[in-house]
C-alpha cells in the first residue's frame, strides 16, 4: 500500500450534479499546496469518479481518493464515513473543506464523531512550527485572528472565494477508497421536485465580481440598475438585508452576517450604508468600491474607492463609460 506524504493536507472536493468539481475546489487545493501536499477526497455520483479525479489533478491534487456515492438519497452519514476512512488512510496534517452548506454540515458531523477541532470560515491558512493554522476575519471584519488545534489535525472550513493562490497541475494518481459503512442513523430523501433556474450571471457565493445594492434604490424597479451594472461587469448581484427586507430582491442575494459571505476580487456597493452586519459578509473582498450620497456612511471606512453622489446619476454614467470602453 502506497504511503502518503508526511505533510499531506486532505482536501474534500465537492462535485456538482453535472459531474464537474465545485468552483471552490481550486481555492482549497491552492491553500493546501501553500502549506503541504494536497490530497483530494472526491465524493462523486456513480460513474463520475474518473473525470472528477482528472480535474482535481489539473487543479493541483498530488493524490486523489475517489468515493462514489452508492445511495444519493441518504444524507450526511456516507460523506462522514468517507472522510473518516480517508483520514485513517492519509493521516493528514489538516483537513480543508469548503464553507458551503454541505461543507459545514460535513465538518461538524466529522468533528463530533472524531473529536477533532473545527476552525470555521477561514479566509487563509498557514503553517508555523507547531502545525497548520487558520486565519479568520471576525466581528464584521474588525479583527483578524488566527486559530489552531491543540491536538490532532484541524478541520478547517474555508470561505469561498477567499483564496487567490492556485496549485500547479499534477500527474493524475488516483485510487478508489474502500469505505466501511458506519450504519449510523441518517436522514433520507424520499422524493423531491427539481426546480431549474437559468441565469447568465455568476453564482453569488464564490463570485469574482459582485455588484450589490441597498435600500437607497427605493424600489424593486429601480433596483434593476444593480443588475444592469452587474451584467456590464460580468458580476453577480448582491444586496443588503435592508434591500431584501424591502422586497427588492430574493433573500438568496443577501450579503452579510445572516446571508452569503463573499471574498470577491471586486465588490461594488451601491446605496449601502455599510452596517457591521453587511460588512461581515464582504469586508475581505480585495477591491471595494462604494457609491453613496451620505459622505459619513460607514461603508466609506473600508472602501478602496468611494463616490459621494446620487447613484441614479453615477451608475448610469459608469455603465455608459464601461460599455464605451468595451467597444474600443
Amino acid at each position: 500500500m502506497t504511503e502518503f506524504p508526511r505533510d499531506a493536507i486532505l482536501v474534500v472536493v465537492e462535485v456538482q450534479g453535472s459531474g464537474g468539481l465545485e468552483q471552490a475546489a481550486a481555492g482549497l487545493l491552492g491553500a493546501a499546496a501553500a502549506v503541504g501536499t494536497p490530497v483530494a477526497l472526491v465524493l462523486t455520483p456513480p460513474g463520475a469518479g474518473s473525470a472528477a479525479a482528472a480535474e482535481a489533478a489539473v487543479l493541483g491534487a498530488a493524490r486523489v481518493l475517489i468515493v462514489e456515492t452508492t445511495d444519493p438519497s441518504v444524507l450526511g452519514v456516507p460523506s462522514v464515513d468517507a472522510l473518516f476512512a480517508a483520514v485513517e488512510r492519509v493521516r493528514p496534517d489538516a483537513i480543508l473543506i469548503s464553507h458551503s452548506l454541505d461543507g459545514r454540515d460535513l465538518a461538524g458531523r466529522y468533528a463530533a464523531r472524531s473529536r477533532a477541532a473545527v476552525c470555521a470560515d477561514a479566509v487563509g491558512v498557514a503553517r508555523d512550527e507547531e502545525g497548520v493554522v487558520a486565519h479568520h476575519s471576525v466581528y464584521g471584519g474588525a479583527y483578524n485572528v488566527t486559530s489552531a488545534s491543540t491536538f490532532g489535525a484541524p478541520v478547517i472550513t474555508v470561505r469561498q472565494g477567499s483564496i487567490e493562490a492556485r496549485a500547479t497541475a499534477q500527474p493524475e494518481e488516483s485510487e478508489t477508497l474502500a469505505v466501511t459503512p458506519s450504519e449510523k442513523p441518517a436522514a433520507r430523501i424520499d422524493s423531491f421536485e427539481e426546480e431549474v433556474g437559468a441565469s447568465s450571471r455568476p453564482e453569488l457565493r464564490g463570485a469574482a465580481k459582485v455588484v450589490a445594492g441597498g435600500r437607497g434604490f427605493g424600489s424593486q424597479e429601480q433596483f434593476a440598475l444593480v443588475g444592469q451594472l452587474a451584467d456590464t461587469l460580468g458580476a453577480a448581484v448582491g444586496a443588503s438585508r435592508a434591500a431584501v427586507d424591502a422586497g427588492y430582491v430574493p433573500q438568496s442575494h443577501q450579503v452579510g452576517q445572516t446571508g452569503v459571505s463573499v471574498s470577491s476580487q471586486l465588490y461594488v456597493a451601491l446605496g449601502i450604508s455599510g452596517a457591521i452586519q453587511h460588512r461581515a459578509g464582504m469586508q475581505t473582498s480585495k477591491m471595494i468600491v462604494a457609491v453613496n450620497k451620505d459622505s459619513d456612511a460607514p461603508i466609506f471606512e473600508i472602501a478602496d474607492f468611494g463616490v459621494v453622489g446620487d447613484l441614479f446619476k453615477v451608475v448610469p454614467q459608469l455603465i455608459s463609460a464601461l460599455q464605451a470602453r468595451k467597444k474600443q
